[in-house]
């Protein structure tokens, strides 16, 4: 089988404060489309688990210091050409100085018939 991948899933955790930010910014610049419908997205509430090295600029926390946080994990649907731009607008809204950011190649249904 030959697979072309035209959408991907983009995955990002973000504090929760900032969910609509970020969720608003990557769905005006395209992501979150299916068929007829836009803003299609969807939030898991997760706790996030991070260690700020003596050179990071920690947005949450402090240096050296474990941290657990109430964040949550935003997935939109993308289709492949509008991908380095939807990071783009994550990475400039995003308050985190590195945002964890998981891109998911997707498989049509139609290859399955």
């Amino acid at each position: 089988m030959n697979i072309d991948i035209n959408n991907v899933k983009i995955i990002v955790i973000i504090p929760v404060d900032n969910v609509e930010d970020v969720r608003k910014v990557i769905c005006e610049a395209g992501a979150g489309i299916i068929g007829n419908y836009t803003y299609c997205s969807i939030t898991t509430k997760c706790i996030g688990t991070f260690k700020p090295t003596e050179n990071a600029n920690p947005y949450i926390g402090k240096k050296n210091k474990l941290e657990f946080v109430e964040e949550e994990k935003l997935e939109v649907r993308c289709n492949i050409n509008k991908v380095k731009d939807i990071i783009s607008k994550i990475r400039e809204v995003h308050p985190y100085e590195e945002p964890a950011i998981d891109i998911v190649p997707l498989i049509d249904e139609s290859l399955f018939n």
